[in-house]
């Protein structure tokens, strides 16, 4: 028996399906299917370490890396994973939302978790978690919480040397907060969840520095004045050492395709000739935020040489930003979800695509800026088609058509993901481009729908 006992309950008669694992998942208070509270208690981290307390401490069986910001922070995430699974350590990933199933969030050395396993992880579970919430010393159990837990559980029982674990929310007080990191980073931060993390970039900054921990260090993607200031006032405090891209690690871009990016990395240890295979100019900002992340774990003594970073980052995939499903004509996924992302996402179909017309396909959750986004957005498309995904907190449609028409840009309404898809490539010729943009649950659905009906 293994001393979590977890070789045993695999080898059981599941009590479960994974219908009812995932909806006994669902049962918690989930926050991404409802409105989120501002207030603080809701989001209180003592729950989470009292369930993990009860399970065996998971979350310290392993070195962690923790990863925050607005946008780039998945992708920052998938890009350390691939480094460390190249170098040689069993590596766990957990990252939210998924695109199209939940088991996305959970991997061990790019493998997503089993459906099986998950049943398993819940069963084991589902005991500590109920008497956590029956008990509510701290409020009850979130969804999220709940899920984070059962990741440490995984990567524990799967013996992971490294997890790496993306934010779901803020920083300081969501649930992967839990953890003494290696490293910490902090990528690209804007106006986001502005109802739970607050109304200035400088409270939105604060929430997401929460994860900075004293004599910890930090590495930071480029930040606008007023975020760097909070930063680096954060990182005194607490006296964390702070390494930031764009000052103390630079990168310029060598030349690029559909399919792949080079780059130059200079490191604070070394030069860098690199590639990913995602398009986008800011994924240059996270790749580069991942380099000097490991050269801090080389600083610490790990095993990471020039050429298994080279090796995964080449090898790093990551689905839904700025993804390619079609050539003829060009259809391109992204889970742009807020004004700065939409600009990203702007110039990035501007620099790096060949097109005659573009067709925007869009669907944004409630508590998102649509006037921001539609303004962003709005000047490159020629026709945009509105719609909503199946998910309860999405906007609804005419709603977004709103946002779009004040900025000049009259729009087509369509009731769900899958009708929009198919409006669009009707209008679309072989030279034009169809863009699905607006949440990551719209483009989980589009990508769901374009695997029916494109070549």
């Amino acid at each position: 028996m293994s001393p979590s006992g977890y070789d045993d309950i695999i080898s059981f008669t599941f009590e479960m399906t994974y219908q009812e694992a995932l909806d006994y998942i669902y049962s918690y208070i989930d926050y991404e299917w409802m409105a989120r509270p501002r207030d603080p208690a809701s989001y209180d981290l003592r729950r989470t370490e009292e369930l993990l307390a009860r399970i065996g401490s998971p979350h310290l069986k392993a070195r962690s890396v923790h990863i925050a910001g607005t946008n780039g922070k998945g992708s920052t995430a998938a890009m350390l994973a691939s480094v460390l699974t190249a170098s040689g350590y069993t590596t766990g990933l957990y990252t939210s939302p998924h695109l199209s199933r939940l088991n996305e969030r959970i991997r061990v050395d790019g493998r997503l978790i089993s459906d099986d396993e998950l049943i398993a992880l819940v069963e084991k579970l589902k005991g500590d978690a109920e008497a956590v919430s029956r008990k509510a010393t701290y409020g009850k159990l979130t969804t999220f919480e709940f899920l984070t837990a059962l990741a440490f559980a995984c990567f524990e029982r799967e013996g992971v040397d490294f997890q790496v674990l993306e934010v779901g929310l803020g920083g300081r007080l969501d649930a992967t907060n839990v953890i003494n990191p290696e490293v910490s980073v902090i990528t690209s931060i804007s106006f986001d969840h502005t109802e739970v993390l607050g109304d200035t970039l400088a409270e939105v900054a604060t929430e997401k520095a929460g994860i900075i921990k004293p004599g910890g260090t930090v590495v930071t993607s480029p930040q606008t004045e007023e975020v760097a200031k909070v930063l680096g006032s954060i990182c005194r405090t607490r006296q964390a050492g702070l390494i930031r891209v764009g000052r103390d690690v630079n990168w310029r871009r060598l030349s690029f395709s559909l399919d792949r990016q080079l780059f130059q990395v200079e490191g604070r240890l070394g030069s860098y000739r690199l590639s990913i295979p995602l398009p986008g100019r800011y994924q240059l900002h996270n790749a580069a935020a991942a380099v000097a992340a490991l050269e801090v774990l080389v600083e610490k003594g790990f095993n990471i040489s020039a050429a298994s970073l080279a090796k995964g980052l080449e090898e790093v995939s990551w689905q839904g930003r700025l993804q390619v499903l079609s050539h003829h004509p060009l259809v391109v996924v992204d889970g742009a979800h807020n004004p700065d992302g939409a600009r990203r996402l702007r110039q990035s179909l501007q620099e790096y695509f060949d097109f005659d017309h573009a067709i925007l396909v869009i669907g944004i959750s409630c508590d998102k800026d649509v006037a921001g986004i539609a303004s962003e957005l709005a000047p490159l498309f020629d026709r945009v088609v509105v719609t909503r995904s199946r998910h309860p907190r999405a906007m609804p449609p005419a709603q977004v058509e709103v946002g779009f028409v004040r900025c000049g840009k009259e729009a087509r309404v369509v009731d769900n993901v899958a009708s929009a898809l198919s409006l669009a490539l009707s209008l679309a010729g072989e030279r034009d481009l169809v863009c699905v943009t607006g949440s990551l649950f719209v483009v989980g659905e589009a990508m769901e729908e374009a695997g029916k009906v494109l070549p």
